[in-house]
């Protein structure tokens, strides 16, 4: 399997960081490719709970993400499979001077495999995935600086 991650630092406490990450109505405004939510199962954001979401037409198709463990204020690990990977995602806060420290990192395999598979991956996915958690990270630090303006204002 292959890894990838990325890590952010943004304004704002472990707390509320971790209620704007579970908030899966607005996940469209910020999960990179995620066009809208289906179905959100189970005691979300614990363990055995799950969110099915479809992405965009050059997205990645149906993505379902199950919770295989969860820790208050510390993070989630969910196994996600969508039309072309399977694999393990972890998201994890950390408090950080004046901030909050989010790690996002997924690591995956690709399930339709070739002699060229990896490859493809060294050269292309691989690339892909990491801007794609870059581009979520990015886009989930303007929802979580949105979210605490609207709680102040």
């Amino acid at each position: 399997m292959a890894t990838v991650r990325v890590t952010n630092t943004f304004p704002g406490s472990v707390h509320e960081a971790e209620v704007c990450w579970y908030a899966t109505a607005h996940w469209p405004e910020w999960v990179d490719e995620l066009a809208r939510v289906v179905s959100v199962e189970g005691d979300w954001p614990r363990p055995g709970s799950s969110v099915s979401w479809q992405s965009g037409p050059a997205g990645r198709g149906n993505v379902r993400e199950r919770v295989v463990a969860y820790e208050a204020l510390g993070g989630q690990t969910v196994e996600v499979r969508d039309d072309s990977i399977e694999g393990r995602q972890r998201v994890s806060f950390t408090p950080a001077d004046g901030g909050v420290e989010i790690e996002l990192s997924l690591e995956y395999a690709i399930t339709r495999r070739s002699a060229l598979t990896p490859l493809i991956d060294a050269l292309f996915v691989r690339r892909l995935m990491a801007g794609s958690l870059r581009k979520t990270l990015t886009q989930f630090g303007v929802r979580l600086a949105e979210s605490r303006h609207a709680s102040v204002g």
